[in-house]
């Protein structure tokens, strides 16, 4: 299995979670870094928040960007009016280019989608020459998201069904500390570097949620909580 996140509207992603990945593309682009005339690879670009932040550094050659989506290629081939950038569907653990082709090779928010993650890390060091970057970046859903978190386990005090979702969302690949940099040391990369970014998320909870979940005692408490107007901070590691 290629990935285990499928989508029906790119608008549906936009709404839910591009706003978020817009912010956290420019803070991942600075760890992994950019030169001149490079070319790189966007794998998993979804509606090109990646993408297009690579694209305004105006001294890059080339951007190729695949998406096994493609409802996620579409969208992003509509918003695409830069020559250096082709965006096209294609399987990140079986990606169409030769070896060597590329500077760099950058994922962004993809891996814990992907079952076979460590292929797709091979496949993206495949491609990138020898020297060049490999660096991805997924959310903490164990350790940060608190937002999330609130109301993932409310729902898992509430029936077996929800601890069974509490399990799949926070045991996704690459979600458990140190498992990325090791991925990367075993599929061969050298000198691999972990850290983590954050990004400041502000949210509002809707009345309809509210209503939806008031005579739940658990879920008031989640919406009390967090309709302070806190910051949700979202920690991503990279490697």
């Amino acid at each position: 299995m290629a990935s285990i996140f499928t989508v029906h509207e790119a608008s549906g992603y936009e709404q839910l979670m591009g706003r978020w990945s817009r912010r956290l593309a420019p803070k991942f682009i600075d760890f992994a870094g950019l030169a001149a005339g490079e070319k790189i690879l966007d794998v998993g670009c979804g509606t090109g928040s990646l993408t297009f932040e690579l694209a305004k550094s105006g001294e890059l050659a080339e951007i190729q960007a695949i998406d096994f989506s493609a409802v996620f290629v579409e969208a992003a081939r509509g918003r695409n009016t830069d020559k250096r950038i082709t965006i096209q569907q294609a399987d990140a653990t079986a990606l169409p280019f030769a070896d060597n082709t590329f500077d760099r090779a950058l994922a962004l928010l993809v891996l814990h989608f992907v079952p076979e993650a460590g292929k797709a890390v091979a496949e993206m060091r495949r491609v990138v020459r020898p020297g060049g970057v490999v660096a991805a970046v997924v959310w903490d859903h164990l350790g940060g998201m608190p937002g999330m978190r609130m109301m993932i386990d409310t729902v898992a005090a509430l029936s077996e069904g929800g601890r069974q979702m509490r399990t799949r969302y926070c045991f996704q690949p690459m979600m458990q500390p140190g498992e990325m940099k090791r991925t990367f040391v075993e599929q061969g990369l050298a000198s691999v570097a972990e850290t983590e970014l954050m990004i400041r998320m502000d949210t509002k909870i809707s009345t309809t949620i509210w209503r939806r979940s008031r005579r739940r005692r658990a879920a008031r408490q989640v919406y009390d909580h967090a309709g302070q107007g806190g910051a949700d901070p979202h920690r991503g590691r990279r490697s």
